[in-house]
């Protein structure tokens, strides 16, 4: 979610001689799992500490109401301490929206960006398991942490909410990811820790503010609440995949332009 992801694998060629050799299938493949393994592990990670410790955060405990600025501060803390921690492993996506932003924007390739997704699926599907075991209360019942729109809401209603919020989301990586902004990465997880807190207050009454099929996927697994689940993806990747694009088209500048930019602002 805070820098550009791992560059992908570059068939290598050696030499025998004078004849060039290229290497089998297998050795490739090798060589990308073995480059890209632990970046898999801190997607893996990351996503489940953040359905762990981020829906920790709507459990009422002793019949107590949660406050309404409790669980999205708590998931705003929880994203800035992640992206703090794997943010230069594999850039802390922890969102399967943020990943396909990725790919669009084109830092990343598609064969890693699948398993991005697989690695985040897997580890919010864990994560929110291991919170109903160790939870004092039974959290399947009431759905705790699924997110849901608001009663009164049409669902072409709460589509919009989830498709401006992940456009709004996808709008900061990929301010972070242009290469204007390559010597202004400092303090980068409070930058996103503040936005899914503000984003989570803004919208949390109305859909739940998943902005994160991977979020919403976990407790609707657990709890078998698959009720309107469809918009917790369909409006994340429509948001996703807009916001690279019309950044891009409208924003970003070549490699002069920039640096003309650059310059004219003082960062060069």
């Amino acid at each position: 979610m805070t820098v550009p992801p791992a560059t992908q694998i570059i068939n290598v060629i050696g030499s025998n001689s004078n004849d060039k050799i290229q290497p089998s299938n297998m050795k490739v493949m090798v060589k990308w799992w073995s480059k890209n393994f632990k970046i898999m592990i801190s997607e893996f990670v990351s996503t489940f500490l953040l359905l762990f410790l981020g829906c920790m955060t709507c459990i009422p405990i002793d019949g107590q109401t949660i406050q309404p600025m409790y669980s999205p501060i708590g998931f705003g803390l929880v994203v800035l301490f992640n992206i703090t921690t794997f943010g230069h492993i594999s850039g802390a996506h922890m969102n399967p929206a943020v990943t396909l932003s990725a790919i669009l924007w084109g830092t990343m390739s598609i064969p890693l960006g699948i398993m991005y997704v697989i690695a985040q699926c897997g580890g919010a599907i864990v994560g929110y398991g291991l919170l109903l075991s160790v939870s004092p209360i039974d959290l399947v019942p009431d759905s705790i942490c699924t997110t849901v729109p608001h009663p009164n809401h049409l669902m072409y209603q709460a589509l919009i909410i989830e498709i401006v919020l992940s456009t709004a989301l996808g709008f900061i990586n990929c301010a972070v990811w242009d290469p204007v902004n390559k010597e202004k990465q400092d303090a980068i997880p409070l930058k996103f820790g503040f936005t899914i807190a503000a984003l989570s207050l803004a919208g949390g009454p109305l859909t739940g503010a998943s902005m994160n099929p991977a979020r919403s996927l976990a407790p609707a697994f657990w709890t078998g609440n698959w009720n309107t689940h469809w918009v917790y993806w369909v409006g994340p990747i429509l948001g996703g995949a807009f916001a690279p694009i019309f950044y891009k088209f409208m924003w970003l500048e070549d490699d002069e332009k920039a640096n003309r930019t650059q310059i004219s602002n003082g960062q060069i």
